[in-house]
């Protein structure tokens, strides 16, 4: 079975790219010699796992079902950080995580007895950390800015003069899908805030949105920050979570048109999947995705609109050009659809659930097979 045989709407990821960005990531750690650990929050795809297994098994969690998920299908090593955790999910994440971030000093005050007494008994050890906030902004979208003032997210400098008994790691997370120069910018406050800590520390955890995948981004200057990192505090574990970096443009969502209206001088292609419902982030961030078919804007070029099949009023974006007017049935290949898409995704208005595909590589005709499908039963099940 190739791409072709299936039909649309389908999710495919092409497991040769996955590769290259694992083998990437891979080679990042050994040289620069940081620990770095698959974040779910953008990918939990759990069917394509025996790859990722192969390069990296360690995980972070940030509920008790991705902690679930990372022992289960990868084994390693889990690195929980929530929120805010409960008497009711905290024995859960000691007994199985390998270290346990608090958000803040209050969750911290109220849960670091039940550390010292699970690592008493157990047998085992859970390293406790706290997260902080370096208080330097390099996300231009607000909604995803952990650092901007008033921020719900760790503890400021300001709060910690002195290290608590019994935590060991400190964590920090203000990227996202950001550049190295951007990280060297947060570990300089980083160093100014707490520098006077980190003698006293087991690790740190340098968080996600290191998007060391994407073209352009300069990893040798990412290896040669992290490794004068190291060097300048030799008695710490540095850690990285990547989200994005490990899926980045490694899948596609593959649509076709269904419809051609226009209105008011619009035209507008009508897509057999919903922009709200299977591509979030578009209109959350937002952004606009590439589309293959797609062809340089030019006044003489048939233009559209692509609208989603759910009756949300805001559910477009546009607009493409392409070289030939859109026919109803035509195949559009939305690209780099395989992080913060299937995490995020939902069934409004009981729309279908596009499939999701594993392909052997990208190359025309590469072998493929399905690793879900969804039906009715899947969006009556979430009902009740």
């Amino acid at each position: 079975m190739t791409l072709n045989d299936i039909p649309t709407p389908f999710y495919v990821v092409y497991e040769n790219r996955l590769r290259r960005n694992l083998e990437l990531i891979s080679e990042v750690s050994r040289r620069s010699g940081a620990h770095i650990i698959m974040a779910f929050k953008a990918n939990a795809l759990w069917r394509s796992f025996h790859i990722v297994k192969e390069y990296c098994t360690a995980s972070t969690a940030s509920s008790l079902n991705e902690l679930r998920l990372g022992r289960e299908f990868l084994g390693g090593d889990v690195h929980s950080y929530c929120p805010a955790y409960t008497d009711a999910t905290i024995g859960e994440f000691l007994a199985c995580s390998s270290h346990v971030t608090f958000n803040s000093l209050s969750q911290f005050e109220r849960f670091k007895n039940r550390v010292a007494r699970y690592n008493a008994e157990s047998g085992r050890h859970v390293s406790a950390g706290l997260r902080v906030n370096p208080r330097c902004s390099v996300i231009e979208t607000d909604m995803y800015n952990p650092a901007l003032p008033g921020s719900r997210f760790g503890v400021d400098a300001e709060a910690l003069k002195q290290l608590p008994e019994g935590l060991e790691g400190l964590h920090f997370h203000a990227l996202c899908e950001s550049s190295s120069y951007d990280l060297e910018k947060v570990l300089r406050a980083f160093e100014e805030g707490f520098g006077h800590l980190l003698p006293e520390l087991k690790w740190v955890n340098m968080g996600g949105g290191h998007l060391m995948t994407r073209e352009g981004y300069d990893t040798e200057h990412l290896i040669q920050l992290l490794q004068d990192f190291r060097r300048r505090h030799p008695n710490l574990q540095v850690i990285l979570e990547p989200g994005s970096a490990f899926t980045w443009r490694t899948g596609d969502l593959i649509t076709s048109v269904v419809d051609l209206v226009e209105n008011d001088g619009v035209k507008t292609a009508i897509v057999d999947v919903s922009f709200a419902c299977h591509m979030p982030d578009t209109l959350e961030m937002p952004y606009k995705p590439a589309i293959s078919e797609s062809v340089e804007p030019a006044p003489q070029r048939p233009s559209y609109r692509l609208g989603g099949n759910s009756c949300l009023s805001g559910d477009f974006m546009g607009d493409w050009s392409f070289a030939k007017p859109l026919q109803r049935g035509q195949r559009l290949t939305l690209e780099d659809m395989n992080h913060y898409t299937t995490v995020k995704t939902t069934m409004f208005n009981g729309i279908d659930h596009p499939a999701i595909v594993l392909a052997e590589s990208d190359a025309p005709g590469a072998p493929c097979r399905y690793l879900r499908q969804y039906t009715y039963d899947d969006y009556k099940s979430r009902m009740c």
